[in-house]
């Protein structure tokens, strides 16, 4: 792995890209202590030197290249264990600087795969419309049978279903939409993750503690593609909910919106683990979308949003909001990928106000930001073109406990073809 590549991975995940010391796993753990991660007095601290580096880079790009300098510099030693900040991903500076017919995106209706479960009702009803939404090839419509609205499936049975689905799938396929909400788990996996890496405990964790690195993780189009193929369930707890969440995606495309991202540090300090790499973001989307830094627990009468990250148990004032179509909002606690059972705010919640892609972990992860969508990532990659599975995915390092709900192929910020 060259310097930059390496340097960058290792200055967003820090020493806990692969193991995580006890004495950190108890400073992590949001269930048991109101504690932010280990190293969080250190962000002002790293923000000003982060600020005097960048200060002659006025382009996203360049900001973020100026950043990979200082990072191979030794501005990586200011962080401290577990503490997330994006120091110059090379790859997301390379790619927001070219032009955008310089840029290869693999995942459009071509290339997805619709896994439908023809002994559910509804996976039936939502693969067809989606189907006929997308103009999705009927080649890549696999239809397989297992027992519904159990939010569990066992890794025996997945492991069937998944063999089943590997052998009807075309050559090409890059990604897959998984049409239903339940089951969301396997094991101590997510269904999306499961069925992107095949069941691997490699992805789970004992307690506090980090998993395995997804190698999709700022993944570059230009460099050869990992053998992962992401999933992202068209979720939703009716058909109506999941045809209005269609109709968004399909509405985003091209659309390339004034919207604002609104990335909240909130009164739960446990759950603000992400709040070092809010400026980054800043940067990233300089001139596509405007970014707010707010320190409050809810966004009240918006109708702008295009991004909303922030860390609560559960999130006030969604009925007031209205979000554009394409956009992407997720809340770093628990259980929010426990789609319909959760004693926390269900992802669900989100898409039912109007996002149009959302995220949540299905185990308790403990406050890792790793184990969440990067804020800075997800945005660049989503505002340089690339489709609603593809930025998701590429900004989580550790996604084996987390699942992604939402329309894959939305696009609001690619041309159309």
């Amino acid at each position: 792995m060259r310097l930059d590549e390496e340097t960058a991975r290792m200055a967003y995940l820090g020493p806990h890209a692969d193991a995580t010391t006890e004495g950190d796993a108890v400073k992590m753990r949001e269930t048991t202590r109101d504690t932010a991660p280990h190293g969080y007095g250190n962000v002002k601290r790293i923000r000003q030197r982060c600020g005097r580096l960048a200060t002659r880079s006025a382009s996203r790009g360049n900001f973020l290249v100026a950043l990979l300098h200082a990072s191979a510099t030794g501005l990586s030693s200011l962080i401290g264990s577990g503490l997330l900040i994006l120091i110059g991903v090379h790859s997301l500076a390379q790619e927001l600087t070219q032009t955008p017919e310089a840029r290869a995106h693999k995942v459009d209706r071509t290339n997805i795969a619709v896994i439908v479960n023809e002994a559910d009702p509804l996976s039936v009803l939502v693969a067809d419309y989606y189907v006929r939404a997308r103009h999705i090839p009927s080649a890549n419509i696999v239809r397989v049978r297992f027992a519904p609205h159990s939010p569990d499936m066992s890794v025996d049975e997945f492991r069937r279903v998944k063999s089943l689905v590997d052998a009807a799938i075309p050559i090409g396929v890059q990604a897959y939409a998984l049409a239903w909400t339940t089951p969301y788990r396997v094991g101590c996996m997510s269904i999306t993750s499961a069925f992107a890496f095949g069941f691997d405990t490699a992805y789970c964790a004992r307690g506090c503690s980090a998993t395995k690195l997804s190698a999709y993780f700022n993944f570059a189009d230009s460099l050869a593609a990992p053998r992962i193929r992401p999933a992202m369930m068209l979720a939703g707890r009716s058909f109506a909910a999941v045809r209005a969440l269609i109709d968004r995606g399909v509405d985003s495309d091209g659309a390339f919106p004034h919207g604002t991202a609104y990335l909240l540090l909130t009164t739960d300090k446990a759950r603000d683990s992400r709040v070092p790499i809010y400026p980054m973001a800043k940067r990233v989307a300089a001139g596509l979308v405007d970014v707010q830094i707010l320190k409050q627990d809810a966004l009240i009468d918006r109708n702008d949003i295009m991004f909303y990250f922030t860390g609560l148990a559960w999130v006030g004032g969604l009925d007031t909001l209205r979000f554009l179509p394409g956009a992407i909002a997720d809340h770093l606690t628990s259980y929010g990928g426990m789609l319909t059972d959760s004693s926390q705010m269900s992802a669900l919640r989100w898409l039912e106000a109007g996002a149009t892609g959302s995220y949540g972990t299905v185990v308790e992860p403990c406050n890792f930001p790793q184990k969440f969508a990067h804020p800075a990532i997800v945005i660049g990659r989503y505002v340089s073109g690339d489709t609603l599975i593809e930025a998701y995915w590429k900004s989580v390092a550790w996604p084996g406990q987390g699942v992604f709900v939402g329309e894959p192929l939305a696009a609001p910020f690619r041309a159309k073809r």
